[in-house]
């Protein structure tokens, strides 16, 4: 695959749900309670920065399908806005299955001081878990990005 970078890319477990994926490194665990609707949520992040940009996956212990996808894909763009206070948007947004299961892919962009910063997203409804896949980094690693996402997809596993 050419725009991958040559590393040893780490399966990454999820011990709580069996969720794993492998990410181009060792991954740090950030773990959080966040509000859904009003619902407090257990959810726990597995990312990492590369010199292409941040690569992770991230498993909230809710019924993917308790929300739409769609209203899941607003959250995240609304939580990088008041985490970063810059907008991150959504484009070419579709519906597919993954493994048999409900999900949303987008590309992400985000108009930064700095730098354009670009993306891509999927959202995964599970019967119990709501899974997300993210990649984002400066624009003009767009191609390497792009390949890290479909690393971290062909390698992701629900059981």
């Amino acid at each position: 695959m050419t725009g991958t970078p040559t590393v040893d890319w780490v399966e990454t477990a999820d011990p709580p749900s069996g969720i794993s994926a492998e990410l181009p490194g060792k991954a740090t665990v950030r773990k959080a309670t966040v509000s859904i609707e009003g619902n407090a949520v257990d959810a726990r992040v597995y990312s990492l920065d590369t010199p292409e940009g941040a690569v992770g996956f991230a498993v909230h212990d809710m019924p993917g399908d308790q929300y739409p996808l769609e209203d899941n894909l607003q959250r995240v763009l609304e939580s990088y806005m008041i985490n970063t206070a810059e907008p991150l948007t959504s484009s070419n947004v579709r519906k597919m299955t993954f493994d048999g299961r409900p999900a949303l892919d987008a590309r992400l962009t985000s108009e930064t001081d700095s730098e354009p910063l670009t993306g891509f997203i999927r959202l995964i409804a599970d019967d119990k878990h709501l899974v997300q896949a993210l990649v984002l980094g400066p624009e003009a690693n767009e191609k390497a990005l792009k390949a890290m996402q479909e690393r971290l997809l062909a390698s992701l596993r629900i059981p």
